[in-house]
């Protein structure tokens, strides 16, 4: 498997702002008032159900900055398929901590497990094709590049990861700037020579203008099966092929067989559900 990581600046700088959200001003004040100071836990972070880990930096983060000598061990590594009741962490500290940074780690880890096992799922339904699954922009605000990461972790792959890093020229674009042709040429004056650029195409007389003009990528919108064949066929490899629009896990491995490239999905990231993860505390010790 791909090494899968997040830089720990991020990391931390986002666990941060997620506990200050969650603690507000006087703290956890229902654990304040109800756990004395020394006591300590030992918990097991579980599996409720089936499904592919994402996230466990974030979730280690959590608990590391509300108390740092609380102990966090993974029994699984991201990208892990994991079953129903399956441990994912054992986690071992004071009490009081342990109880302070459960909701957080868990919201983290849920949500990046959620997308990555949704991932996962279209993932398997076009492996007997040479198509790949990626993401889109359509992410949850300020958790992009962890949402884009859990998609890595279930086996896709990721489109750019803003509108600063390549030239995605959509419809609205090509209507402003006047054509297929005219928004190419504008873009190819404007790029560097390492940014990418790809052009979104509605119908099969936009394709050939792109492949006469010259191009990175094609995103094919909202095609028919029959439409996406021909268009692969006209493009023969030339450049990358992208499907995209309203893509299901009913549709995904129709559409990988027409042998487009890409297949974008964003469902991945704007409609994964949070996968069901617990923290069951197994002994809780007096003071010591």
């Amino acid at each position: 498997m791909t090494d899968l990581s997040l830089p720990p600046l991020l990391v931390a700088d986002s666990v941060r702002a997620a506990l200050q959200e969650d603690l507000g001003r006087a703290g956890d004040i229902t654990t304040l008032a109800t756990i004395p100071k020394g006591a300590r836990a030992t918990a097991m972070l579980a599996a409720r159900e089936p499904g592919i880990v994402a996230g466990l930096a974030l979730a280690r983060e959590a608990f590391r900055q509300i108390d740092p000598s609380i102990s966090f061990a993974p029994a699984v590594e991201d990208g892990a398929r994991i079953e129903k009741g399956a441990v994912v962490a054992r986690v071992e500290g004071a009490a009081r901590g342990v109880l302070s940074a459960e909701r957080v780690a868990l919201n983290f880890l849920g949500r990046l497990s959620g997308v990555a096992t949704l991932t996962s799922r279209y993932v398997e339904r076009i492996a007997h094709t040479r198509a790949r699954v990626c993401d889109t922009r359509k992410t949850t605000p300020l958790l992009r590049a962890f949402e884009k990461y859990a998609v890595r972790c279930g086996g896709g792959a990721n489109h750019r990861f803003g509108l600063d890093d390549a030239i995605l020229i959509k419809d609205n674009h090509i209507a402003v700037a006047g054509g297929v042709v005219p928004a190419l040429r504008a873009a190819k004056a404007f790029a560097g020579h390492l940014v990418k650029i790809e052009i979104e195409v509605d119908d099969l007389d936009q394709l050939r203008a792109v492949l006469a003009e010259g191009a990175d990528a094609v995103l094919l919108d909202n095609m028919s099966l029959a439409t996406l064949r021909e268009a692969v066929a006209l493009i023969a490899r030339r450049l990358a092929a992208e499907a995209s629009g309203g893509v299901t896990l009913e549709t995904v491995a129709d559409i990988a067989e027409t042998g487009v490239d890409l297949i974008s999905v964003g469902a991945l990231t704007h409609s994964a559900r949070v996968l069901d993860l617990g923290l069951d505390i197994e002994i809780c010790a007096g003071r010591r």
